[in-house]
């Protein structure tokens, strides 16, 4: 499955509900979105969120049903330093 990262700005801060009910991931599948982890900026304005998807469309899809912005989508492949000499792993 293809690897992407999301950035995404929110102007007001990241807002992190206390008892999510996992309603987000649910409307992710249903367009074959995994969303795998996430790193907030220092300012708790941006984030850059890694996902499993299809294609990107299906990734902005997924984000309108679930009322989050995006600014970009970049496919990528791991880096991984301890991968053997073949290099990036997919």
């Amino acid at each position: 499955m293809p690897r992407y990262v999301v950035e995404r700005t929110f102007p007001e801060g990241v807002l992190i509900a206390s008892g999510w009910d996992g309603a987000a991931v649910e409307r992710n599948a249903e367009e074959g979105v995994t969303w795998i982890h996430s790193y907030v900026s220092e300012d708790q304005r941006r984030t850059f969120c890694v996902y499993h998807a299809p294609a990107p469309e299906a990734i902005r899809r997924a984000a309108e049903r679930n009322a989050i912005p995006v600014d970009r989508i970049t496919h990528v492949c791991v880096f991984d330093p301890y991968a053997d000499a073949r290099g990036a792993q997919r």
